[in-house]
Order: structure tokens, then C-alpha cells, then sequence
């Protein structure tokens, strides 16, 4: 995923704004996450909206309920702080580049890596209620038609460089 065709050239953060699945995990991570976090409704309605537009919103209802069962889970046991960009950002950070690669080792049934992303993000080893999370969000994703990429389960150590430029 940080090869140099998924770089983006201004910042030199992994991005991949151009590939839908990776999209919608991505900036509906980073807005549900906002919406929890905040309690500003404006990142709900952004993650929505981006749903229904690309999934239609019969779909999007059903991808969005899983998409906030599966943040709530990553809120309620991480045991650190986890950084986003903001909503209106092309790229993302080290934290959502290992959320999307989390449901992508689900879907292509990395299992070592997902355990290995769900540590990083989280920072503590309490992760079976996420990894069962991001199973029912993977093949939820996968039943619609949205299979992420392969390439898009990452070594979290790659993107240790990328991370200090997207804090904020």
C-alpha cells in the first residue's frame, strides 16, 4: 500500500482516494469516528452521504450500521488515542491506512495481519469483540460488491514515516 503509485505526491501519505471500497472504509472510519468523538452530527452525515451516493441508500443503510457497529467497537477498546485527518482530506493518516487494512486482511482472510493492524491501531491486546467486528464489516463490505484490494493490507512499520506528517 505505500508503494510509490499509491503515494500521494504532495504530502507522501499513503491515499487512495481512487479506488471506492478502500474510500468508504477509510473516510467512514475517519468521520464515525469524528461523530463519537466530537459529538458534532456533521461526521455522521458526511460518512452517510458518501455511503448512499456511492452504495445507494437502501445499501448504504445496511453498510453504515455495520460501519458504526465496527468503530464503536474500535472507540470502546482502544487503548490509545487514534488520529484522523479531517473530513475533507484525500489522503489518510497511519491510523486509517491500518483501519482499511484491517478489513481488507478480513476480506482476503490475512488473519495474521489483521491481529497485527488491530494491535497498532488500538494499542492493546483486548481485540477478539474487534476482530469479530471487522469479520461481520469485511464480508458485509464483500456482499455489496466493495472487495478491497489485496495491496491494501499494509506493514504497519511502513507507514511509520507517513505517520508524524499526518498529525494534527
Amino acid at each position: 500500500m505505500t508503494n510509490q503509485n499509491n503515494m500521494s505526491r504532495k504530502s507522501g501519505l499513503p491515499t487512495l482516494e481512487h479506488r471506492r471500497p478502500e474510500r468508504l472504509v477509510g473516510i467512514g472510519f475517519r468521520c464515525w469516528l469524528d461523530g463519537f468523538s466530537s459529538g458534532n452530527i456533521e461526521g455522521w452525515e458526511t460518512a452517510w452521504n458518501l455511503y448512499a451516493h456511492e452504495l445507494g441508500a437502501c445499501r448504504a443503510r445496511v453498510a453504515v450500521q455495520e460501519l458504526g457497529l465496527w468503530v464503536g467497537k474500535i472507540k470502546d477498546v482502544s487503548g490509545r488515542e487514534i488520529t484522523t485527518l479531517p473530513h475533507h482530506c484525500p489522503g489518510f493518516c497511519r491510523d486509517e491506512c491500518v483501519a482499511i487494512s484491517m478489513v481488507a486482511a478480513s476480506q482476503h482472510k490475512v488473519c495474521p495481519a489483521m491481529r497485527a493492524c488491530a494491535f497498532a491501531l488500538i494499542g492493546c491486546s483486548d481485540m477478539e469483540g474487534l476482530l469479530s467486528s471487522t469479520d461481520r464489516f469485511a464480508v458485509m463490505l464483500h456482499a455489496l460488491d466493495q472487495r478491497l484490494s489485496p495491496n491494501s493490507i499494509c506493514v504497519v512499520p511502513d507507514l511509520a514515516c507517513a505517520a508524524g506528517a499526518a498529525m494534527h
